[in-house]
């Protein structure tokens, strides 16, 4: 479904910098993969170039049977929006809309009529636990709640592929566990695939594999038992 072959990444100007090189992998329909790393090391420069947001500066990204870089600017943003969800650890929740109206904003960037989208935000945010807050505003929720309402987004509209930035990063470590539990809940019942970025074990460990992100290479993490 993912395929990563060679890819770099490096800036140019005045901050030039290169951030990894020659990075291979693959992922599988339905795999969830946690990605993990030292700081500064590219984790989430590397879901931008998965998600079409960047270009790498060598090697080549297949999703779904396509070449990202040989997609237009309006393609790329269409494959994007119908088969790719997001899930951010500053939430991202556009302040003046309503619960709902986050959570509908990917079926109606996609073309679904107005019933449709009434029944999937509703299916949506019931099984994220907030029915009856439909009409809160994000600034009357919790940590926990906001990002809720972002994985209820990231989800509503069937992704194949769910991106998570650091999802729990601003959380409790309680609330974490259940938004942690409640994303893998969602991606098993829709049979999405998922890739998770982290800096916690912890986290990292609610995934199928966990991998390390080097300068050189994403590599199959040793996961040292009984470490935090």
């Amino acid at each position: 479904m993912l395929e990563l072959r060679g890819v770099s990444k490096a800036y140019q100007g005045a901050a030039a910098r290169s951030v990894f090189t020659a990075i291979d992998f693959a992922q599988a329909a339905g795999e969830y993969v946690a990605i993990m790393g030292e700081s500064g090391v590219g984790k989430s420069t590397l879901l931008s170039l998965i998600a079409g947001l960047e270009q790498p500066s060598a090697g080549s990204i297949v999703f779904a049977g396509q070449e990202l870089a040989a997609l237009s600017d309006d393609a790329a943003t269409l494959l994007r929006r119908r088969a790719m969800g997001f899930v951010f650890q500053a939430f991202h929740l556009l302040p003046h809309l309503s619960v709902a109206q986050n959570v509908a904003l990917p079926l109606l960037l996609n073309g679904c009529d107005r019933d449709e989208v009434a029944l999937r935000v509703g299916a949506m945010l019931a099984d994220v636990g907030l029915s009856g807050r439909e009409d809160s505003m994000p600034r009357q929720l919790s940590g926990g709640e906001m990002q809720r309402v972002a994985i209820a987004r990231a989800m509503v509209h069937r992704p194949r592929l769910l991106l998570a930035d650091e999802p729990t990063g601003n959380l409790d470590v309680d609330t974490a566990g259940k938004i942690l539990r409640l994303l893998r809940e969602q991606l098993r019942a829709s049979g999405a695939a998922g890739i998770l970025v982290t800096h916690s074990l912890a986290a990292a460990r609610t995934a199928d594999r966990i991998l390390l992100l080097t300068a050189t290479a994403l590599l199959p993490y040793a996961d040292p038992v009984g470490a935090d």
